[in-house]
């Protein structure tokens, strides 16, 4: 019903940038909530950012500052601003979205289990 492809990601080095595009298509709506999560080798995934249809938005701790969440929704097009990238950093990140249709607000959440569609994920490596 709904695809999210990322693109953006790739190889820089310690104190660069990056920024990750996710493209949504398929039957999507103005009530939303999207973000983006990583996943480091052997460890879990961890939400990054997220924000919703009113545009308030969360950082993890580990990135506020440092990385910005924006959509374009003309573009249907999420984005994260990676800068002062760091080696921890490293990780595969992916686009996550959930969309309503009911007229109810929700809230933009960090979590995995807020979330419906997946992208495939694109790979961040920073290396120091």
């Amino acid at each position: 019903q709904v695809q999210l492809v990322e693109s953006g990601g790739g190889s820089v080095q310690s104190g660069g940038s990056l920024r990750l595009s996710c493209a949504a298509s398929g039957y999507t709506s103005v009530s939303y909530r999207m973000g983006w999560f990583r996943q480091a080798q052997a460890k879990e995934r961890e939400g990054v950012a997220a924000i919703d249809s009113r545009g308030a938005t969360s950082y993890a701790y580990s990135v506020q500052g440092r990385f910005a969440i924006s959509h374009d929704g003309a573009k249907e097009t999420l984005y994260l601003q990676m800068n002062s990238l760091k080696p921890e950093d490293t990780a595969i990140y992916y686009c996550a979205a959930s969309y309503f249709f009911n007229g109810y607000y929700y809230a933009q959440s960090l979590h995995t289990s807020a979330y419906t569609y997946w992208g495939q994920g694109t790979q961040v490596t920073v290396s120091s």
